[in-house]
């Protein structure tokens, strides 16, 4: 097969073991910079050149877009999708995915469990919008943070009030969540294969610090999923419509609660903690699934 690897960096842990990996079972592998192509847009012959030229016919696709390039990243798998290239993950999910407020809601109304949600832009009554999570301590996020960023703890009434204050005065739309006190914590990353929950790990926040993404310090190890922890990462996988993906899940006294669902998730932590050939698995799925014009949209909403 011809595989493309739509990626900034090829020389990142995950990029380059998904190239590794692809190569060790026969097949030809690009790494592609996602924003270096541009695109011939008609109705008989799409097709995506880049450097100059007209890219090839390929396969499949594999995106690995980062999320401050979704907009013009899910155009190009787009394109591909309509050249009829196989894409692990289609452009429609991608774009779910990457939207915290429409996943959350997509995975609310599929009764998957999460923790208590609000959304806001400029609340009239800050303090009702505390209220309806539970109240203090909560978690107050940025709409387009990632990797921890724009995530902050509040401990008390008064510091919710003022952190939320101070988002509104940047104009910045916000989620605030009841905060799990008993995940200690902690999270577990869920990778998820074509349906199947194929590696997880759990990690843990550094010393002082609630966030316990790898960026930020935190520690990962391998863990033991239950039945519901299991399922819960493999229906929100689905209700995203994602093919491959991370599914961040706390451990709450009203069972699992998922925090997010990563589209493209990284590769080292995973790999590492479990010692899985998680590259390789995505690999066997690419060559099971991969059929031209086969990229449907799957999942609502």
């Amino acid at each position: 097969m011809r595989i493309a690897i739509l990626s900034r960096n090829p020389r990142l842990y995950s990029t380059s073991r998904l190239v590794e990996a692809g190569q060790a079972r026969g097949h030809d592998v690009d790494v592609i910079d996602t924003m270096h192509c541009y695109m011939d847009i008609t109705s008989a012959r799409p097709s995506v050149r880049y450097h100059g030229k007209k890219l090839p016919y390929y396969d499949a696709v594999i995106p690995r877009i980062g999320a401050s390039v979704s907009f013009y990243g899910t155009s190009v798998v787009r394109q591909f999708e309509m050249m009829g290239t196989y894409s692990l993950n289609e452009s429609v999910a991608i774009s779910r995915s990457r939207d915290k407020l429409r996943s959350l809601q997509l995975l609310s109304r599929k009764g998957i469990g999460m923790p208590r949600t609000g959304f806001a832009h400029h609340p009239d009554k800050i303090d009702d919008v505390i209220k309806t999570v539970g109240g203090a301590p909560v978690v107050i996020k940025l709409l387009e943070g990632t990797q921890g960023i724009g995530v902050v703890l509040a401990d008390t009434q008064k510091a919710a009030e003022s952190i939320i204050e101070a988002f509104m005065g940047l104009n910045a739309s916000i989620l605030v969540q009841e905060f799990i006190k008993e995940a200690g914590g902690s999270d577990i990353r869920c990778f998820v294969v074509g349906g199947k929950v194929v590696a997880a790990m759990k990690r843990q926040a550094a010393p002082g610090e609630f966030r316990s993404n790898l960026h930020r310090g935190g520690q990962a190890s391998l863990v033991r999923l239950s039945p519901a922890e299991r399922k819960t990462a493999v229906d929100a996988a689905k209700t995203m419509g994602l093919n491959c993906c991370g599914v961040d899940i706390l451990r709450s006294n009203n069972g699992p609660v998922v925090m997010e669902v990563n589209s493209s998730p990284g590769l080292e932590g995973i790999e590492k903690a479990t010692t899985k050939d998680v590259a390789s698995m995505i690999i066997e799925f690419i060559e099971k699934s991969a059929e031209p014009h086969k990229t449907k949209t799957r999942g609502k909403g």
